[in-house]
């Protein structure tokens, strides 16, 4: 199973190397992280540099293909170059997947148009304008297009993908040998569950936030 990772400057790295610790160990798994160009893209706020080994043109087909986000998308949203590129290689894969907002990469590629979607939660109100109905779920699969919301769900999104593929004992195997079992030192993980005065500021201040993940 080829598995095609976009990587950008100013991605979140969470994004992409959480479901990579996940479908690393999928069955003939073979990952390539992809860039615009070959080399070091930084992630975050510049202070970590992640490698692609392969440019776009390199890279015409793959089984998987996995759409980080963080604050680099908002380029990538108008880049051609990225957004053709989307285009053409999503009508090889057999999933299509994004992290966070990443999705808002693939609905302004117009590959979401239609289809329910999930992003990171300050970042809900875009789809919309792009013809996907936002939904409020950790996981959302529509069809072979397969979103998860914010940073960390990347990786309950890989696993409940190999999940579809491969099966439940894979799946299992898999979060056991990387010891998955989050117990956070707080309930505060969503706007369902973190304290109203906390929700509201984010939301006041989402671009701020939404420039920091």
């Amino acid at each position: 199973m080829r598995i095609t990772i976009l990587l950008f400057d100013r991605m979140a790295a969470l994004d992409a190397i959480g479901p990579y610790e996940v479908l690393r160990y999928s069955e003939n798994a073979e990952v390539v992280f992809v860039g615009k160009e070959k080399g070091e893209v930084r992630a975050g706020q510049g202070t970590l540099g992640l490698i692609a080994d392969a440019a776009l043109a390199d890279v015409k087909d793959t089984d998987v293909l996995l759409v980080p986000g963080g604050p680099g998308q908002v380029d990538l949203m108008t880049d051609d170059e990225v957004l053709s590129w989307l285009r053409e290689i999503d009508k090889t894969s057999k999933w299509t997947t994004s992290v966070c907002t990443g999705s808002l990469v693939l609905a302004a590629a117009g590959l979401l148009q239609g289809r329910k979607a999930t992003t990171h939660w300050l970042a809900q109100d875009q789809l919309p304008a792009f013809g996907v109905e936002p939904v409020a779920e950790r996981v959302v699969f529509d069809g072979k297009y397969v979103t998860a919301a914010g940073v960390s769900a990347g990786i309950d999104m890989a696993l409940t993908l190999i999940d579809r593929v491969a099966g439940s004992v894979p799946a299992q195997a898999i979060q056991l040998g990387l010891e998955y079992d989050p117990r956070p030192p707080y309930d505060a993980g969503s706007p369902a569950k973190a304290p109203e005065p906390m929700v509201t500021s984010m939301r006041e201040n989402s671009r701020f936030f939404l420039q920091e993940i």
